[in-house]
C-alpha cells in the first residue's frame, strides 16, 4: 500500500482522533491497517464487541441509535463514512436504501453532536444525467446527506474496486472462474473504470493529508476503461482459459441477479442491488484528484494478479463450525449417486425388454434427463447452489418415476409401462436407494455451500 510520508500532518492529529467506520469491512480494515502501518492511532467502529490491538481501539455502535455514534465520535476529528445496508438479512433487501438514509442522517446528528471536524466518505462513481439505479441513487443521496449539514465532507466516487474479498469483483471473478460459457444481458457492454482498492485505500488516506479535498467531490477511478466483459476476459485471460460470451438483450438484471445468486457465494442481498447498478457507464469524467495526490494507479492486470495472490497467501479465517459440516462428503456422495444414476438409467436399452422404451416420447425424455444430470454434474464439481439445485429436482422426479415403475410389485398394477421384469424390479429398487442418497446429499450441500465457500477463498 502507498506509505504516508507527510509527518507534520501526522503531529497535528491528535491521538485515537480517527474514526474508520465499517472497521471490519472490506474497505474499513484496509483503512485502519493502512493509518496504523504509517504511524496514526485510530478508532474503529463496528456493531460487534472488537477487542482492542496495537494503535486501535475499536467501539461498539450501531449506527441507527445516535446516542451510541456520539459516545463513539467523542474525542473524533476526522471520520470516515464506509457504511451501507446491502447485506442484512432477508427481509431487508428492499429496505437497504431507506436503512442507508436513516443511517447518514443519524451519522450527520452524531457527528455534529461530537464537534468532529471532517467526515471523507467513499461513494460509488454516477452520472449524474442518467435515471440511477436504486443502489447507486441511495450512495449519492447517502453523500449529499452528509454534506448537507456545517462539517466538511470529502466524497470519493468509485468505479468498480478490485481487490480480494470486494463485494462487485467477487461477483465477476466467481463467474469467470466456474463457467466457460457465459449467456449475459446487455449490462456487460456497459463500461467501467475499475480500480485497485490500494489505490482506494491510498487516496481517502490522502484526502486526509490534504485539507484542500475539504468540501468537494472527486471521482476516481483506475487507468484502464473497459466493458465488464472485457474485464471478464482479461482475469479469464489471466487464469488461460477460455471465455464464450453470449449476449442475450432481454435478459433483465433481475434475472441475472438470480443466476448470480445461484452461481456465486455472493449473498443475493449484495448481488442483486449491485447488478442493477451495471447498467450505466461508471467512467471518470474529472480526474482533478490525481493532481492533489498523485499516484501511480494499478492496471486491471496487475489489481487482479494482487488480489488473486492476496487470496491465496491470506485467505479469510474459517468458521471452525463450517468445518465440521461434511461438505465435501455430501459433495462426493452427490457426484457419485449422479453417476451411477446415470449408468442406472442406459440398462433400459440393454436390460430392459419391453418395447415402451423405444417411444419417442420415452427418448425424448431420457435424452433431457441425462442433459439434466451432465448439467448437475458440472456445477456441482463447481460447488454452486444452482448445481445442487439440478440435482435435488432431478433426483425427486427420478425417485417417482422408479417408484411408479415398481408400482406393479405391490398393487398389481402398472402406472407408466408394461409390468417389468423381476430384474429390472431390483433395478427400480437398486436405482430408488441411489436417488434418495442423491436427494439428502444435494439438499445438504444447497444448505451449506455458502457457509464453506465464503468469499475470497481460492476455487
Amino acid at each position: 500500500m502507498t506509505q504516508i510520508t507527510d509527518n507534520f500532518v501526522s503531529s497535528k492529529i491528535k491521538p485515537y482522533s480517527i474514526l474508520v467506520t465499517g472497521a471490519t469491512g472490506f474497505i474499513g480494515s484496509r483503512l485502519i491497517t493502512n493509518l496504523v502501518s504509517n504511524g496514526f492511532t485510530v478508532k474503529g467502529m463496528s456493531r460487534k464487541k472488537l477487542l482492542d490491538t496495537n494503535n486501535v481501539k475499536y467501539v461498539q455502535a450501531d449506527v441507527f441509535d445516535v446516542e451510541q455514534l456520539a459516545r463513539a465520535m467523542n474525542g473524533i476529528d476526522i471520520a470516515y463514512y464506509l457504511l451501507h445496508s446491502m447485506e442484512g438479512e432477508k427481509e431487508h433487501w428492499k429496505e437497504f436504501a431507506s436503512r442507508e438514509k436513516i443511517q447518514a442522517e443519524n451519522f450527520l446528528k452524531a457527528a455534529t453532536q461530537a464537534n468532529v471536524k471532517r467526515i471523507i466518505y467513499l461513494g460509488g462513481l454516477v452520472n449524474d444525467s442518467l435515471e440511477l439505479s436504486p443502489h447507486m441513487r441511495s450512495r449519492k443521496e447517502v453523500g449529499e446527506i452528509l454534506a448537507s449539514g456545517n462539517i466538511p465532507v470529502t466524497q470519493l466516487r468509485a468505479s468498480l474496486i478490485i481487490g480480494a474479498q470486494g463485494g462487485s469483483y467477487a461477483m465477476l471473478r466467481y463467474l469467470v472462474e466456474r463457467l466457460r460459457i457465459m449467456v449475459t444481458p446487455s449490462w456487460v457492454k456497459s463500461r467501467a473504470q475499475p480500480i485497485a482498492v490500494d489505490d482506494v485505500i491510498a487516496y481517502l488516506v490522502g484526502c486526509m493529508n490534504h485539507p484542500e479535498t475539504s468540501g468537494k467531490i472527486f471521482e476516481i477511478g483506475g487507468p484502464d476503461i473497459m466493458t465488464y466483459e472485457e474485464l471478464m476476459r482479461v482475469y479469464s485471460a489471466y487464469l488461460n482459459k477460455n471465455l464464450f460470451v453470449i449476449q442475450i438483450p432481454f435478459l433483465t438484471t433481475r434475472l441475472s441477479s438470480y443466476w448470480v445468486d445461484l452461481i456465486t457465494p455472493v449473498k443475493a442481498s449484495l448481488a442483486r442491488p449491485l447488478i442493477d447498478s451495471l447498467v450505466h457507464d461508471t467512467v471518470v469524467t474529472d480526474n482533478s484528484i490525481t493532481k492533489i495526490i498523485p499516484l501511480n494507479l494499478k492496471s486491471v492486470r496487475e489489481s487482479i494478479d494482487i488480489a488473486t495472490k492476496e487470496m491465496r497467501e491470506s485467505p479469510p479465517e474459517s468458521n471452525p463450525r463450517d468445518q465440521k459440516t461434511g461438505f465435501k462428503i455430501n459433495q462426493k456422495l452427490l457426484l457419485a449417486s449422479l453417476i451411477v444414476m446415470a449408468c442406472i438409467g442406459t440398462t433400459y436399452y440393454w436390460m430392459d425388454d419391453r418395447v415402451d422404451v423405444y417411444h419417442p416420447i420415452w427418448i425424448l425424455a431420457a435424452i433431457l434427463w441425462y442433459i439434466g444430470i451432465i448439467f448437475a454434474i458440472t456445477f456441482v464439481s463447481s460447488k454452486t447452489r444452482l448445481g445442487f439445485m439440478i440435482s435435488g429436482v432431478l433426483s425427486w422426479i427420478t425417485l417417482i418415476f422408479w417408484s411408479f415403475d415398481n408400482f406393479y410389485v405391490v398393487f398389481n398394477t402398472s402406472l407408466i409401462s408394461s409390468p417389468p421384469s423381476d430384474i429390472i424390479e431390483l433395478r427400480n429398487f437398486i436405482g430408488i436407494i441411489i436417488t434418495i442418497i442423491a436427494i439428502i446429499s444435494s439438499h445438504n450441500t444447497f444448505h451449506k455451500v455458502i457457509n464453506y465457500q465464503y468469499k475470497g477463498k481460492p476455487i
